[in-house]
């Protein structure tokens, strides 16, 4: 790949490549183009994503995908109520030609992690992703060992199934930075899709068209992405609209508001821009935020987060540029 130094072209250089990852991921997951740049936004900011949704809509193509296109490494977790701790970080097992015990990587060693059906493990097993997610390590027997530094959980989980899950407390989804749903195809994708009767052969049609050191340029994008004093009064306001909602019961903490100015400059930098403008707030608002904030008792039967924040985003006067 090119050796990248900063000039003025670099937000279009930005732009174009990924513009070529979302063209190579989108060979097996066909109409989704937004939704494939939310989650490279999401990886550009160094977050996760976790994937509400459905089943067979597409999402481990997707992430496969993705993974094949930036030419890393990716693992797939299915997560069970029978999975243990163990079965994700590792476990040491005892060598007898040694007489020590040497320790044995669990699946979460790799630089794409797929955590399949989250929700079905028990909240033990759940929580065993916090400290990787968060720290990109994990302790095991008192030993700590590093993760790989562009380490992306991508989770998922269907709404729908309730009998035997377990729902992810508020501490654990506050460590993806965006809910993403897939959704249904239109007729037209649909009708593409049928063709497409062999999903490994479309896979591997799939080209490496980028790598670990073009992701570690874009990450360094995203760091010097501009982000005016007026945009940033906007992202408070609309935070403390949160905290003010009647419908709301906890509104968005201070990481919160961090998490949307840190994806709001990596959904900058995947538009080929290096500011931060209202409108890309808005953009990036929802994934943010709609698993961040917890209704009162009464309106959780009767409404949906996203409905509120989009009431919220209507309410809040937008600066000028």
């Amino acid at each position: 790949m090119n050796d990248y130094s900063t000039n003025v072209n670099d937000y279009q250089r930005a732009y174009n490549l990924v513009q070529k990852i979302t063209a190579q991921t989108s060979k097996v997951i066909i109409g989704k183009d937004e939704v494939v740049k939310m989650t490279i936004a999401a990886m550009l900011a160094s977050g996760h994503v976790l994937f509400d949704d459905i089943p067979g809509v597409g999402k481990t193509t997707l992430v496969r995908g993705l993974a094949r296109a930036i030419g890393l490494d990716f693992t797939r977790i299915q997560f069970t109520p029978d999975l243990m701790p163990a079965d994700i970080l590792g476990t040491s097992i005892f060598n007898q030609n040694t007489n020590k015990f040497s320790f044995h990587q669990g699946p979460i060693f790799s630089t794409v992690v797929l955590a399949d059906e989250i929700n079905r493990a028990t909240p033990r097993t759940q929580s065993a992703l916090l400290e990787a997610m968060s720290d990109y390590s994990v302790t095991v027997d008192d030993n700590h060992f590093d993760l790989n530094p562009d380490f992306f959980v991508l989770g998922t989980q269907n709404p729908l199934a309730f009998e035997g899950t377990y729902p992810l407390p508020e501490a654990q989804l506050d460590r993806f930075l965006m809910r993403l749903t897939i959704g249904y195809p239109d007729v037209d994708d649909e009708f593409r899709l049928i063709y497409q009767t062999d999903l490994s052969d479309h896979i591997e049609r799939v080209q490496e068209v980028a790598s670990t050191h073009d992701i570690h340029w874009l990450k360094g994008l995203v760091k010097s992405v501009h982000l005016a004093n007026n945009v940033a009064t906007y992202v408070l306001n609309l935070v403390q609209a949160t905290r003010n909602q009647p419908e709301i019961k906890l509104g968005i903490s201070p990481r919160g508001t961090l998490a949307l100015v840190q994806a709001a400059k990596a959904y900058a930098v995947t538009n080929g821009e290096n500011y931060v403008s209202p409108e890309t707030v808005q953009q990036v608002l929802l994934p943010v935020f709609s698993h961040r904030i917890i209704l009162e008792d009464e309106y959780v039967q009767t409404i949906q987060p996203e409905e509120i924040l989009q009431e919220i985003v209507a309410q809040v006067e937008i600066p000028v540029h």
